[in-house]
């Protein structure tokens, strides 16, 4: 076995008074799906010296000991004066705080999202902080751990910092649900645009630059795939805003630094979002996380439906306006909430998320969940109670993980997320009309009667002492109290029986995607044959069968009768009924004209 080379520090200066630092590690440094091509990351970070001294993005906590090393070899610490972070997570803090240590007198700078995560996380307190005006920033301190305060700038967008010597920073936001929080900061003097995430991959080698980035092309995808792909919507609003700069180089937070492919690197993200628009089902993967665990089972989720082919929304509800949400649960064909447990319950958005759901999502919608736990992940099971209660068909099994995922986790995740756009697919081709040949001659009133829909059913009875079953779409819903029915009955089929007031039946509703009982009873009885000699059933309390393979049942009795041509229509009031399966929808009949079942 190869020796792997240890982790170190790249020194390189990428433009006047402009140093990247190239945090290395050749091995795969998480156990998460964006490093599953285990070629090693860079985590970069820059520094520019003019008149004032600033930093961004320094690395997270795997590399704190060897960047802070090598930071106080090319620059003195008393005199950094901005940190600029572009997103924030616990990672980051780790470094951050011993560099405050050698650097106290450091502002940082970062957006409004992220200060509140910061002193989450930093004093362990949550704060919102009033929305600046047009005309003024925000600067605050944030006390945390003895006697210390840390100066933090909230900048507004499109505001501009002066560093000197020519390098005025201008700020825009760029948030994604993944990153809320995330800035991107173009260098006027140097024409660098600082990306954060954007452009970014997941390769450790010795080029700084991008010379060779033909040979980057299925890093860059595979990156894109994982961080974006869900988020397309967004990013295509981030790329109109970035237009604007007159930029020479894409400075990522990951990867090469992208100098010679910055035009064509853009066209592929531009080409790659249309993709994902263009993609037939969608889903609207619903989550939020506390200490980032729910969020990395949602990217693995995230990424095994769209390699299948189908388009993910991911929406992090902690920073998503209502609106949002209730337009993406309409929109799409399946939903997945992922939730962590706090007090035995889901957070307030997740709560508030589930009721957009149960107010607005069809019973066809496919549903999954998910979420991490501590200690008892009551948060997963309540939802999918929920979802069951309402009969939402499940995409997978409900996934409950405790504490921190392992690398076994994030696959069986990921293979869910497969399965879950096959039930997705599978679906949508039940649920598509079939395409019946219809003669032309076939009258006109006739095709357009053949349009109303109706549940399938399989009415069973008794004639005499001989039990009958005859399927039938002709069912509907005619009272609430007591409840009632009406079904019609051809005069010449077995269930004549039925048109006398008093007879009882079971009517038997069955469930889209299980054609046997269909195929069963759409053949014409053999004359001397048990029909039911074959299939699982039990019966009702009024005598009459029930199919166990069914979705639910009612027991009726026939209350009046009407002479309707060539059948009988019955009224019947509904003495009792069960749901057998919580998680079905109810099979349709779709026709194309009227003398077709």
């Amino acid at each position: 076995m190869t020796p792997t080379k240890p982790r170190d520090v790249q020194i390189a200066q990428i433009a006047p008074n402009t140093t990247v630092l190239r945090s290395r590690t050749w091995e795969r440094l998480k156990f998460e799906i964006e490093y599953a091509r285990q070629k090693g990351t860079t985590a970069n970070s820059y520094l520019i010296e003019a008149d004032s001294i600033a930093l961004i993005d320094p690395p997270g906590e795997s590399f704190t000991d060897i960047f802070l090393e090598e930071l106080g070899q090319h620059a003195y610490y008393q005199r950094l004066k901005y940190i600029i972070l572009s997103h924030i997570n616990p990672n980051r803090i780790a470094t951050l705080k011993r560099l405050l240590e050698a650097a106290p007198y450091a502002t940082i700078i970062c957006s409004k999202a992220g200060v509140n995560t910061l002193r989450s996380v930093l004093a362990n307190q949550s704060f919102d902080l009033p929305s600046p005006r047009e005309d003024e920033a925000n600067d605050l301190g944030i006390e945390f751990g003895t006697n210390q305060t840390l100066k933090v700038h909230v900048v507004r967008d499109e505001e501009t910092l002066d560093l000197g010597n020519g390098h005025v920073l201008q700020f825009r936001f760029v948030p994604t649900p993944r990153h809320p929080d995330a800035l991107c900061t173009f260098d006027r003097g140097t024409g660098i645009l600082y990306t954060d995430k954007l452009f970014g991959s997941h390769v450790c080698d010795d080029a700084v630059f991008d010379e060779h980035w033909k040979t980057l092309a299925d890093d860059r995808k595979y990156y894109f795939d994982c961080l974006y792909a869900a988020q397309s919507t967004q990013v295509e609003a981030i790329l109109t805003k970035i237009a604007e700069f007159p930029t020479r180089i894409y400075a990522p937070a990951h990867g090469s630094i992208v100098r010679h492919s910055r035009s064509v690197l853009t066209l592929d993200y531009q080409s790659w979002c249309e993709q994902q628009q263009k993609k037939d089902l969608s889903v609207a993967l619903l989550y939020t996380s506390a200490y980032g665990n729910t969020a990395t089972l949602a990217r693995a989720i995230e990424k095994g439906i769209t390699q299948s082919g189908v388009k993910v929304r991911s929406i992090d509800c902690e920073f998503t306006e209502l609106e949002e949400i209730t337009d993406a649960v309409q929109a799409c064909d399946g939903f997945i909430i992922g939730s962590p447990t706090l007090a035995g319950h889901p957070p307030t958005q997740i709560q508030t998320a589930l009721g957009i759901v149960l107010s607005t999502a069809n019973q066809t919608k496919v549903a999954g969940v998910f979420g991490s736990y501590g200690w008892s992940g009551e948060a997963v099971d309540l939802i999918a109670s929920k979802l069951q209660d309402v009969g939402y068909p499940q995409g997978f099994e409900p996934i409950r993980v405790k504490f921190a995922p392992t690398e076994e986790t994030l696959e069986q995740c990921e293979a869910a997320g497969v399965e879950f756009a096959k039930v997705l697919n599978k679906a949508k081709k039940v649920r598509a009309p079939r395409q019946i040949s219809v003669d032309g001659q076939t009258d006109r009133t006739g095709r357009a009667i053949g349009r109303v829909t109706g549940s399938l059913c399989v009415i069973t009875a008794n004639n005499g002492n001989k039990p009958v079953g005859l399927m039938s779409s002709r069912v509907s819903q005619a009272g609430f109290s007591p409840p009632a029915i009406t079904i019609a009955v051809a005069k010449d089929r077995e269930l004549e029986c039925l048109a006398n007031p008093g007879e009882k039946c079971v009517v038997n509703i069955l469930k889209e995607g299980n054609t046997n009982l269909q195929r069963h009873f759409l053949k014409p009885p053999t004359p001397g044959t048990d029909r039911f000699a074959d299939l699982e059933t039990t019966l009702a309390d009024n005598g009459c069968i029930v199919l166990t393979e069914a979705l639910s049942y009612l027991e009726c009795t026939v209350k009046n009768r009407m002479d309707c041509g060539d059948r009988w229509l019955l009224y019947a009031v509904v003495d009792n009924g069960k749901v057998l399966e919580l998680t079905g929808v109810t099979a349709i009949d779709r026709r194309q004209a009227s003398n077709q079942y």
